[in-house]
């Protein structure tokens, strides 16, 4: 397993990659003001959808349903 992110190096990856915070919301179908309250350190990302955003963004380790 790779080590987590933080979540200002999980917004510094989107920006080197391109990716505004609506578009990877869109892609993922997440809400945007929960991914915002992720990288922003207001969420922690420990159930559900914040879960789901928080591993995605590379901040937590774990499974997301469905990838593996």
């Amino acid at each position: 397993m790779h080590s987590a992110l933080t979540p200002e190096q999980a917004r510094a990856a989107l920006d080197r990659e391109g990716i505004t915070i609506a578009a990877f919301c869109r892609k993922h179908e997440l809400n945007k003001n929960l991914v915002s309250d992720l990288l922003n350190g207001r969420k922690k990302g420990r159930f559900g959808e914040a879960h789901r955003a928080a591993v995605l963004l590379g901040i937590k380790d774990g499974v997301v349903e469905g990838q593996q």
